[in-house]
């Protein structure tokens, strides 16, 4: 356990070393966008020395790395606000959605998983596998316009678009709907197909049918002793399913112009605003580490 902890240090490490690397050799730079395709060499440099970007690439990283460790993600180059200001308002319109589609995508993915896994080759295993097997091969993209095609243009039941809304009492449930819908719909179908292996491996094992030989009710079977072992694996592919998750905000937010976080790391890359795109590049592998961190601990907790 603390060699897997350590092990996720130094990749936290070494995603600090790359997503300043990276954002650093991005073309252009803040001073550029400001003031346009008209300014003077003679402007951008007075831009660039009052933002600090003409210091060298390793004082600015030892100083990035600094502010990190001491809770100080900068100040934005763009609007001259700190960066977590900006960020806190984002985090809860990007969280949001994110948790209510994980809070249905586990027991809906486990429910289903179960259903297929327990008959094998039946019509509700056919059926499961084909749907959610059609879900996850539609882009997220091209689904959500469908839905908004469907739902809100046609019917009229749903709102659009999340245009003009701030912070996240501006939301209603309405709003979240669709979203919602594209980033289940796009994640269930691997987490689904996962848990049934693990139920279908699970009931194959000789301790499951003695403990059915013996009369064991099937319910108490299931709950006590397939779904556990079904569940080992299935952690795994939860922590890529959160993964999917942060690919599909960035679609879902662009789609519905909710401002969250990923709307806002696309607006940074645009106005090369550097301290804003570190962030957020860090926050999503840092959201990444720490699932699969917390996949591996649980998977060794739960393994007999």
């Amino acid at each position: 356990m603390r060699l897997r902890a350590g092990i996720a240090l130094l990749q936290l490490a070494a995603v600090t070393v790359a997503v300043f690397a990276l954002t650093t050799f991005l073309p252009g730079n803040t001073a550029e966008v400001v003031l346009g395709p008209l300014a003077t060499p003679e402007q951008i440099a007075v831009l660039q020395e009052r933002l600090g970007l003409d210091r060298p690439a390793t004082e600015r990283f030892l100083d990035w790395v600094g502010g990190l460790l001491h809770g100080d993600l900068g100040t934005s180059l763009a609007t001259g606000r700190p960066v977590v200001e900006d960020l806190g308002a984002r985090f809860v319109l990007t969280a949001l959605p994110a948790l209510l589609a994980v809070a249905i995508l586990v027991p809906l993915a486990v429910a289903l998983g179960c259903c297929a896994g327990r008959r094998p080759g039946s019509a509700a295993d056919r059926l499961v596998t084909a749907t959610t097997t059609v879900a996850q091969a539609v882009p997220d993209f091209a689904l959500g316009l469908l839905l908004v095609a469907l739902f809100a243009l046609q019917l009229g039941w749903l709102p659009a678009t999340a245009a003009g809304t701030v912070g996240v009492s501006g939301l209603t449930p309405a709003m979240l709907v669709l979203p919602i819908t594209i980033l289940v719909s796009n994640q269930l179908g691997s987490l689904a197909r996962q848990v049934r292996i693990g139920v279908v491996e699970t009931e194959a094992a000789e301790h499951v049918a003695h403990l059915r030989r013996l009369g064991l009710g099937e319910r108490t079977l299931l709950l006590r002793h397939v779904l556990p072992g079904a569940v080992v694996p299935s952690v795994q592919q939860f922590a890529r399913t959160i993964d999917g998750l942060l690919g599909g905000v960035l679609v879902v937010e662009a789609l519905f112009a909710l401002p969250g976080i990923g709307s806002g790391f696309v607006s940074a890359v645009q106005t090369r605003d550097l301290p804003v795109v570190q962030t957020y590049a860090l926050l999503f592998a840092l959201t990444t580490v720490v699932v699969n961190l917390a996949a591996d601990l649980v998977s060794a907790r739960l393994v007999p």
